[in-house]
């Protein structure tokens, strides 16, 4: 079945390619991640800090290091599959969008909606401008796909078809 091609594609290409990439991004964390798992994970961190020109004595170096040392085999392992699972949603939805697939726009609403919650708990708990963002991004993600979704079965069920 194919889909209309209108002036609304350009969103519906954009959110995709967004969802997209997030997801690419994803699979590269948990990969980094699964990385992490040997012995020597600190002094690994600090080398690539040094091959990035950073410099290891920073505050925000020292922080990380400091969170990365206390991540044990069981953690890394977790979080790896659920960076994985979070990855996979944002592919699907990512490459459903780029295929103009209907049940991407409505896995899409449902997938991002339901994040929608945990990020205002997150916004309220601890405020940033980017969480604020990412929230009200994600909040006109969902109302722009209904928007589409309900225009479309409105001019479908006009045509009679």
């Amino acid at each position: 079945m194919a889909r209309n091609k209108g002036k609304g594609d350009k969103w519906v290409i954009l959110i995709g390619a967004a969802k997209l990439l997030k997801g690419v991004l994803l699979v590269a964390v948990g990969i980094g991640a699964l990385k992490l798992l040997d012995k020597d994970m600190a002094a690994r961190v600090t080398g690539w800090l040094q091959q990035a020109y950073a410099d290891p004595a920073n505050h925000f170096f020292h922080k990380l290091l400091s969170k990365l040392s206390g991540l044990d085999t069981k953690k890394l392992i977790w979080g790896s599959l659920a960076t994985f699972i979070y990855a996979g949603l944002f592919l699907t939805e990512g490459l459903g969008l780029l295929f103009r697939k209907r049940w991407a726009e409505y896995f899409t609403i449902v997938v991002t909606g339901s994040f929608i919650p945990f990020e205002i708990y997150e916004l309220v708990k601890h405020f940033s401008a980017v969480k604020m963002a990412v929230t009200i991004a994600n909040a006109a993600i969902v109302v722009y796909l209904l928007i589409r979704l309900k225009k479309s079965k409105k001019g479908k069920y006009a045509q009679g078809t």
